[in-house]
């Protein structure tokens, strides 16, 4: 796993994350050693973004199959895990195929199958990252920048922090700076939870230009013309390509619709759910309400907000297909007009971003 950096490494037969509700203020690393950590580790947010909550989901179910991998047991621990984080789709993928590929051994033999196919998804996840960032390379170098570089706009964390490895949407925008393209990001701060600081953090220790902007000053921005592109990643894609991301995504896809701008989702293939009709059929997670009522920094927690204070706190959102310019994945760049491989098709729509460039 030293290929590139990673949020999770192993020790011996135990793994080790690092904790990313402390950051971007402390780096340190917390042993995940039974399944019930593992869901802890998946629901408070110690660990995020849908590759690597898939990740840990399939290490988590190898360490409950190490106290007891009877079928009862497989099919409680693939339950209890599953439940902690719903719109996530890579969760589920990801525990349905550890689950699958154990289940015909004989009881024995599953926890140390199921602790390898979570190391195979671990390979996998990074290889697929990297050839996002290579395909999305291509795309940024087919951008003329309006203002002498390049201005990308993201939301949310989609870097090595979210996956294994590499990252999605910043996977191509840490090749383009290696490259040698004069880029800057616009870091939208994604709150309540803002992994937004996430996504500054990594581009600090990357020496990739940024800025973090108020989640509500992206539409600004992007009117003025001081974006060119806006790429994010995605937690489950509908089979119509409806995509689900943390919550603000959809306003900037409208925003960006109105300027002109290509709207970009990149994800591994595991995210797209081609038995999800649409977005509407998407689950989207309620989280506590007092994410909103506290803030959280590094001075502690102060309250803005009385205890009883009626909020609504949904995780994520909805960008309909038509929003989007395309789908990067390690399968290729999917333009949402033409269809989708393997029988997921998108839905027809009567507006669509320019596809050109597309392969």
């Amino acid at each position: 796993m030293n290929d590139t950096p990673s949020p999770l490494r192993l020790d011996g037969d135990r793994l080790c994350i690092l904790d990313q509700t402390l950051l971007p203020f402390a780096r340190q690393e917390v042993g995940l050693e039974t399944a019930a950590q593992a869901a802890h580790a998946i629901a408070t947010m110690q660990v995020r973004g849908a590759p690597l909550i898939g990740a840990i989901g399939a290490f988590g179910l190898a360490l409950a199959l190490r106290e007891a991998a009877d079928d009862a047991a497989l099919d409680e621990a693939v339950r209890a895990l599953g439940a902690t984080r719903p719109t996530a789709v890579n969760l589920e993928w990801a525990l349905h195929r550890v689950a699958t590929h154990v289940r015909p051994l004989p009881a024995a033999a599953r926890a140390a199958a199921a602790w390898c196919e979570a190391l195979a998804i671990c390979d996998e996840d990074r290889a697929a990252n990297r050839r996002i960032g290579e395909l999305t390379l291509e795309l940024l170098q087919t951008i003329t920048p309006r203002a002498g570089r390049l201005n990308l706009m993201t939301h949310c964390n989609a870097g090595w922090l979210a996956t294994t490895g590499w990252g999605t949407a910043l996977a191509g925008i840490y090749l383009a700076h290696t490259a040698g393209i004069t880029l800057h990001v616009w870091v939208s701060e994604t709150r309540p939870r803002n992994q937004g600081l996430l996504t500054a953090w990594e581009l600090a220790g990357a020496g990739v230009p940024h800025t973090v902007i108020a989640d509500n000053a992206a539409g600004q921005l992007m009117r003025e013309g001081q974006v060119d592109a806006v790429i994010i990643g995605a937690d489950r894609i509908a089979a119509n390509g409806d995509v689900a991301n943390k919550v603000g995504s959809y306003l900037k896809a409208l925003a960006a619709r109105d300027s002109g701008l290509p709207f970009w989702v990149a994800a591994p293939w595991s995210t797209v759910d081609a038995g999800c009709v649409d977005g509407a059929s998407i689950p989207i997670e309620a989280r506590d309400g007092d994410e909103l009522r506290v803030v959280r920094g590094a001075a502690g927690c102060v309250r803005q907000l009385e205890p009883d204070s009626r909020v609504a706190n949904p995780a994520f959102d909805i960008t309909p297909a038509h929003l989007v310019t395309a789908l990067i994945t390690e399968r290729g760049i999917v333009d949402p007009a033409r269809g989708m491989p393997e029988g997921v098709h998108f839905a027809n729509t009567s507006e669509q971003n320019d596809p050109q460039n597309l392969k």
